[in-house]
């Protein structure tokens, strides 16, 4: 089997885990190859890497490279992204400024893998939300067209990073104690509370923030329905990994619950698990640390004509960044593109 030389732009949460996702898929790596912002050994989800500062020049020779910024961390594909492509590099990215680039494919390897077919070396892994979303909406929408939904999120506070995580752990414990439980990822405390803002204020979608515009913009793209009518809103919980959403669907025509259950058990990728009786339905910690979502509470929505209601859960540094990217490479080697 070819051997591929690949690069990792930052080893925060997300990085990390896209260590753990190449060595548990092994994937066909002969170098892993850590670009941070000084020198520097670490260890690295149980390896040691040499750290290489990232420059232009340290692009060189690599056939992949991910970049693995948390969601919203602005800069590094900025600086160095079409520039290792020049250096005959595949960059995948895992940051937002290029998911709408005309010239960057959007890629969830289970619902549009042939968006790749025509890369210019350069795709973007979607927002968390978007793929755990998608991935329980597009086996639906391919076989009766999906006109509108209406989404409630509940995500997890590791995708804000490594600082978040810690700052849950520490608000339990300082509540616990009973002592003040200070707030500094988020403007309020996250522990036994919810926050309806991730993100800032989008201008050109008054009253939205940018993450509940990112599953509009970037589900019309995936799914190729410019037209399709999306709203959401964003929230996030205290709960350490893992990405929780609630849908109302509107679709074309019919569609009954044990349809959507066959649909959806056939989907690669996808579990169902929906028995209320036996208290079975997506749960965050059920999800965490599986590469699966999970797809639940299926049931019709009579509210609205062809309408289906439904709960979908996915860990968002496994399947929502790390394992989608190292799934984009997969898909291209398996392409012939790489």
């Amino acid at each position: 089997m070819k051997q591929y030389k690949v690069g990792l732009v930052g080893i925060g949460a997300v990085g990390t885990e896209m260590i753990k996702v190449l060595r548990e898929r092994n994937f066909p790596a002969q170098e892993i190859r850590i670009l941070a912002r000084s020198a520097r050994r670490e260890t690295v989800a149980g390896e040691e890497f040499d750290v290489v500062p990232a420059s232009p020049e340290a692009f060189d020779g690599l056939d992949f490279a991910f970049f693995a910024g948390t969601e919203g961390a602005k800069g590094a594909s900025q600086t160095y992204g079409w520039d290792a492509v020049k250096r005959g590099c595949i960059v995948i990215d895992n940051g937002d400024d290029f998911r709408m680039d005309d010239r960057v494919p959007l890629v969830i390897p289970e619902v549009n893998a042939e968006a790749l077919d025509n890369h210019q070396g350069f795709i973007a892994n979607p927002n968390c939300s978007t793929i755990i979303g998608l991935m329980a909406l597009a086996p639906l929408h391919r076989a009766v067209p999906i006109r509108r939904f209406v989404v409630s999120t509940y995500q997890s506070v590791s995708g804000s990073g490594r600082g978040a995580i810690d700052e849950l752990d520490a608000q339990v414990k300082a509540y616990a104690a009973g002592e003040t439980a200070e707030a500094s990822a988020y403007p309020h405390q996250i522990a036994f509370n919810c926050l309806p803002q991730i993100g800032s204020l989008k201008e050109t979608m008054p009253g939205y923030t940018s993450e509940e515009a990112k599953m509009l913009f970037e589900s019309r793209k995936i799914l190729g329905a410019p037209e399709m009518r999306i709203s959401s809103t964003c929230v996030r919980v205290p709960v350490f990994y893992s990405h929780a959403e609630s849908f109302n669907i509107e679709f074309a025509a019919p569609v009954t619950p044990e349809q959507a259950r066959e649909l959806l058990a056939a989907a690669p990728g996808v579990q169902v698990v929906d028995d209320v009786d036996a208290g079975q339905y997506p749960m965050p910690l059920d999800a965490a640390g599986g590469d699966d979502v999970l797809v639940g509470r299926i049931r019709p929505d009579d509210s609205v004509e062809n309408g289906l209601a439904l709960f979908s859960v996915g860990d968002n540094i496994r399947k929502g960044a790390a394992l989608n990217a190292v799934q984009i490479a997969e898909a291209m080697i398996a392409r012939g593109l790489k």
